[in-house]
């Protein structure tokens, strides 16, 4: 019976000391790692992180379909990547087509460029 009373006081305390650690971790701004690791999840994940230009095209068809970025975030946030429609080894740059969930409200199609490490959306439509 010791042994348990023992383990029990054992358990308490590093309950508590996680909840304590989960408060001042949440508290700090730390960014808390992710798994992200599927390759459409990487590339939106990239893409946010390393940001993109508009190509003039780009930035005539969000106009007319009364769009800004915030929208092109969104999609970049909770897209999917189509690789079946992609071409990532295309030579000298590579392409990917990344459409937006059903839950927008204009669903959007946006075809992104990737030279390097920089990445330029060259059109963007509806779905």
């Amino acid at each position: 019976m010791k042994i348990l009373y023992r383990l029990g006081f054992y358990l308490g305390g590093f309950s508590i000391g996680l909840i304590l650690l989960a408060v001042f971790i949440k508290g700090s701004g730390v960014e808390l790692p992710s798994c992200d690791y599927l390759p459409n999840a990487r590339l939106l994940k990239t893409i946010r992180n390393n940001g993109y230009t508009l190509s003039p095209e780009a930035e005539k068809q969000l106009k007319e379909l009364s769009l800004d970025t915030t929208d092109l975030n969104t999609v970049f946030l909770e897209g999917e990547v189509d690789f079946k429609n992609s071409d990532p080894r295309k030579e000298p740059c590579g392409f990917y087509i990344i459409t937006s969930q059903e839950t927008m409200p204009v669903p959007l199609v946006a075809k992104v460029e990737r030279c390097d490490e920089a990445f330029e959306v060259l059109s963007v439509s509806k779905k």
